[in-house]
């Protein structure tokens, strides 16, 4: 077997030490990770994702995102979970071609769909494969927290529960704090928001929930969690996007004419506890100005799709022409995106 070599500066060639298959059409990689790259690999957030560089005929490569269904405080290897998808290139590539010992490239974790606080209680919501950043969560919670998790999981059929031998154990380890609740399409129908409303009033004035699974059903948990008069502020949902571009590329910068630097605004910017100083042409995005600095700034796709450059805009304002990645409740608690922020303030302040 070749060795791969990375395409980019920022990615990584991990090697696959197990694939587990979790049901009839989905199942788990879990990888090793190069003690060269062990800082960014093995310290991630529960409910993050990973991005993957998967080989293509047509186009020599695609880059698809899939979300880590490990947690750093459980697990001891990364995981994802993959369930294959009708016409899915990247998903079905996997599961039939993955084994152990085999090596694909991969840009650091990212993503902005993990609690702030595992000290509260949490109300986590899944549907089908939307059960993998939830169960990160989940397990995180559990072993960090101290509050009860209340969990809801609907599938199509009792076949269809991906990791429901995992779920059981959690159940039998945590008695007293953990409450699966499932939902059969195959034999209690479809949820509608009415019947989850009712399932999920009872915890509103207590629990933040964290959602994520196809559109559909994420419209009618929503509307369901409004009916049940959860806070605007309490409610998360994690957003799937499709990558066009090629993230595993460097990023190659134009230099800054005079004009555009006598007319930059200023910008303070907190990554990994330093605080940096930096001119911020008006036509340039958060993300060029800080590779332009030499600052390892998160980024996958430069698309607004991600999440990988989601920030915390502290003080000032910008504009952005994607938001993609963020739903409305992300950009009202103040995140942008810094692949697409430009600058309408002259100074600002945003942290990583």
């Amino acid at each position: 077997m070749t060795d791969l070599t990375p395409h980019s500066a920022r990615s990584a060639i991990l090697t696959v030490s197990e694939v587990i298959d979790e049901t009839a059409d989905a199942c788990s990689v879990v990888f090793e990770i190069p003690d060269v790259h062990a800082d960014k690999f093995a310290d991630y957030q529960p409910g993050q994702f990973l991005t993957l560089r998967i080989p293509s005929d047509q186009t020599g490569s695609v880059a698809r995102c899939y979300s880590l269904a490990s947690a750093p405080v459980h697990d001891k290897l990364p995981k994802v979970t993959v369930k294959r998808t009708k016409d899915g290139y990247g998903s079905n590539w996997i599961c039939d071609n993955l084994k152990p010992g085999a090596q694909i490239e991969s840009l650091p974790p990212s993503g902005v769909f993990t609690p702030d606080n595992f000290h509260t209680p949490l109300l986590l919501i899944a549907a089908g494969s939307g059960v993998t950043p939830v169960m990160s969560i989940l397990k995180h919670a559990l072993k960090t927290g101290t509050h009860r998790v209340t969990f809801f999981f609907a599938n199509r059929s009792e076949s269809d529960v991906i990791f429901a031998e995992e779920l059981r154990e959690l159940q039998s380890q945590y008695p007293a704090r953990l409450t699966v609740l499932h939902w059969l399409e195959s034999i209690q129908g479809l949820p509608s928001d009415r019947t989850l409303a009712t399932l999920f009033a009872p915890l509103a004035a207590t629990h933040t929930a964290y959602m994520c699974g196809p559109g559909p059903f994420m419209d009618a948990a929503h509307s369901a969690l409004s009916k049940a008069r959860f806070p605007t502020k309490n409610v998360h949902v994690e957003i799937y996007n499709s990558l066009s571009g090629d993230p595993f590329a460097d990023v190659e910068l134009e230099e800054v004419s005079a004009e555009e630097a006598a007319a930059a605004a200023e910008v303070e910017v907190e990554l990994d506890g330093e605080t940096h100083t930096l001119a911020w042409p008006r036509s340039r995005t958060l993300v060029d100005i800080m590779l332009a600095a030499g600052l390892d700034a998160p980024y996958s796709c430069q698309e607004g799709e991600c999440g990988s450059c989601a920030c915390t805009l502290v003080e000032g304002s910008v504009d952005m022409e994607v938001t993609g990645a963020l739903d409305p409740d992300d950009i009202a608690d103040g995140y942008i995106l810094g692949c697409q922020a430009r600058p309408t303030a002259d100074k600002l302040k945003i942290e990583f």
